[in-house]
């Protein structure tokens, strides 16, 4: 968090990307929890592998139960300028940033083994978007 409050100070911020395959559950909840918890000291965007372009209604639903509106939030194809933008690459289960990033990619790139809770019943769904809080905060803390 210091790392954070330093770039605060000085007008950088961190600029994250999460990548999930579909971009309309996992990706999405990460997103949003890093918007809430990182504010003003981080950049975030989304994207999938296989972008669905919407989000799933049950991450919506998951997200607003927990306080967090991502109404305003896309589906998104992952893209180079993606790559080209970010400083870490977070994956959600979808594979390994590796496998995407090219070997110009500088940044860091983190792989979290994540559950898809897409199609599953609506406890998967909260299941999952309480262990994405959690290594959303604990990613925050350590940046």
């Amino acid at each position: 968090m210091e790392e954070i409050e330093r770039e605060r100070a000085t007008g950088d911020q961190k600029k994250l990307l999460f990548v999930c395959i579909g971009n309309t559950c996992r990706s999405q909840m990460a997103e949003g929890f890093a918007r809430h918890y990182g504010g003003s000291a981080i950049k975030v965007r989304s994207a999938g592998t296989d972008a669905l372009g919407y989000v799933y209604e049950g991450t919506a639903r998951a997200m607003k139960e927990a306080g967090i509106d991502i109404s305003a939030q896309s589906s998104d194809q992952l893209n180079d300028a993606d790559l080209c933008w970010t400083d870490v690459v977070i994956t959600l289960g979808c594979s390994r940033a590796a496998e995407f990033c090219p070997p110009s990619f500088i940044g860091t790139q983190i792989d979290w083994p994540v559950e898809d809770p897409f199609g599953k019943p609506f406890e998967v769904m909260i299941r999952v978007r309480d262990e994405i809080e959690s290594r959303v905060l604990n990613l925050l803390s350590e940046a």
